[in-house]
């Protein structure tokens, strides 16, 4: 394909136009009065994401912009962020998940059983889904990450799992364990520093990977701030 006289012409004048654009929108997203609709994010309650200090950041940097933040299952995030409700979302999925339409994996961690270093179990060092049929599990929220986790692989082994106590928060569910109230469903690094806690390996090991899910295109050069900010923060780009 050619261009034809008349558009050789008229090139230079488009290149020309097309800049002017590209510095118009440069120069509004600089000024201090640069304001738009809401730049809307969520997130899941279970990481140790530095969301304040990103939001912070984007806010220093764009006060008149206002932004949201709220919390909510993966399932449930997921499919705003599928149907444009939100912009960005910082999720939680399995190892084999990729949640639509763009995300990238922040951490990827192993899923093991903590108990309290006086349970039975604090003996051994792995511990099989059929050995917890009859024990007190503590997990998150069905809808979360890990608990579809859990409750996928109890159901491939045969296991219908006794849920005692559920939180939103590994943390609250290391609280828990570390009283001797059951066995808590926790990514690796939740009772790694706690010396009243036991970590076992599960068998069949399990896996829970936390990602950041976007809009197909950011249709507000505010939002694409706001993930690009984002993706930097969880060192993530583009597709998983």
């Amino acid at each position: 394909m050619r261009l034809t006289a008349a558009g050789e012409a008229a090139l230079p004048y488009a290149k020309a136009a097309l800049a002017a654009v590209a510095d118009i929108n440069v120069a509004s997203m600089s000024s201090p009065n640069w304001c738009a609709a809401v730049s809307r994010s969520a997130t899941v309650t279970s990481h140790n994401v530095d969301m304040p200090s990103l939001l912070a950041d984007f806010h220093a940097e764009h006060p008149n912009v206002e932004i949201t933040l709220s919390t909510e299952s993966s399932d449930v995030l997921i499919d705003k962020v599928r149907t444009g409700r939100l912009d960005a979302a910082i999720v939680s999925v399995g190892p084999d998940e990729r949640p639509e339409p763009r995300s990238g994996v922040a951490t990827d961690e192993a899923i093991v059983a903590a108990v309290c270093i006086t349970d039975e179990l604090a003996s051994r060092k792995t511990v099989r889904l059929t050995d917890l049929a009859d024990r007190r599990l503590i997990a998150l929220p069905v809808g979360a990450g890990i608990r579809h986790q859990l409750d996928a692989a109890c159901a491939s082994a045969g296991v219908t799992p006794h849920i005692a106590f559920e939180a939103s928060a590994p943390l609250a569910l290391a609280d828990l364990a570390e009283r001797g109230l059951g066995v808590a469903i926790v990514p690796a690094s939740v009772p790694r520093s706690r010396a009243g806690l036991h970590a076992l390996t599960i068998v069949p090991r399990l896996r829970g990977r936390l990602a950041l899910a976007c809009g197909r295109t950011p249709d507000e050069p505010r939002r694409a701030v706001l993930v690009d900010k984002a993706r930097r923060l969880l060192r993530v780009g583009g597709r998983a």
